[in-house]
C-alpha cells in the first residue's frame, strides 16, 4: 500500500491520538475500534491486515499493550514512504509514524496522571483524598488477587503443585508484612525457577 501524507495529515493523526488518549480508560486497547474507524475505514491509511497484525503482534510480544499504537504508526509511515521497496525513506517515515502515534497516545494521559498524582500528594491530608485512597485500596487489591487467581488457575492444575501455591502465599505474606522491594521477590522467584525448585 502506498499513499501520500501531507503535514496536515500527520497533524490530524497526532490530534486524533491525542483525543483517544483521554478516552483510553482501561488502556489504549479500549480505543482500538475508533482507531480502526479512523485509520482503515475513514482515511484508508492502513489495510485490514495491517491493523489486525499490529494488534496481534503487540499482544503477543512482551511489554506494554500500548505497543500496538507504535506498530500502527509505523505502518502508516511505512505506507506513506512507499513501502519496503522505497528503502530508507520509508524507514524514516515509519519512525516518524511511531513518534507521532506514541506521543499522541501517551502525552495527555501521562500528563493527566502526573498532575493528578501531584495534586493528590499535595492534598493528601484532605478528607476526600484520604477517603478516595482508602476506598480504592480494597478494590485494587481485589482486582490484583482476581488476576493472580485467574493466572494461577491456568498454570497450576491441582494441589499436587503445592510448592507453587506455597511460594505464592509466602510472597503475598512478605509483601503484606515486610517492606522489601518487589524486585527482590521477582529475582528470588526467577532464581527458584531457574534452579528447578518450583
Amino acid at each position: 500500500m502506498s499513499l501520500t501524507l501531507t503535514t496536515a495529515d500527520w497533524l490530524s493523526l497526532f490530534t486524533h491520538f491525542l483525543s483517544l488518549s483521554l478516552l483510553s480508560v482501561g488502556g489504549a486497547i479500549t480505543t482500538a475500534p475508533d482507531m480502526h474507524r479512523y485509520l482503515v475505514t475513514q482515511q484508508g491509511w492502513l489495510s485490514e491486515a495491517q491493523f489486525s497484525a499490529s494488534i496481534a503482534l503487540a499482544q503477543a510480544a512482551p511489554g506494554p499493550n500500548v505497543l500496538f499504537v507504535a506498530l500502527m504508526g509505523w505502518n502508516v509511515g511505512f505506507n506513506a514512504g512507499g513501502g519496503i521497496a522505497a528503502g530508507a525513506g520509508a524507514w524514516s517515515l515509519g519512525l516518524l509514524g511511531v513518534l507521532v502515534a506514541m506521543v499522541g497516545i501517551m502525552l495527555p494521559s501521562t500528563t493527566l496522571t502526573y498532575a493528578a498524582a501531584r495534586w493528590g500528594h499535595r492534598n493528601r491530608e484532605m478528607r476526600a483524598v484520604r477517603a478516595f485512597k482508602q476506598g480504592m485500596a480494597p478494590i485494587v487489591i481485589a482486582l490484583l488477587m482476581a488476576t493472580g487467581w485467574v493466572l494461577a488457575r491456568g498454570q497450576v492444575g491441582s494441589m499436587r503443585d503445592w510448592p507453587l501455591w506455597l511460594l505464592a502465599f509466602a510472597t503475598a505474606a512478605i509483601i503484606w508484612r515486610v517492606r522489601l522491594h518487589m524486585l527482590w521477590l521477582l529475582g528470588a522467584g526467577a532464581a527458584m525457577g531457574w534452579l528447578g525448585w518450583v
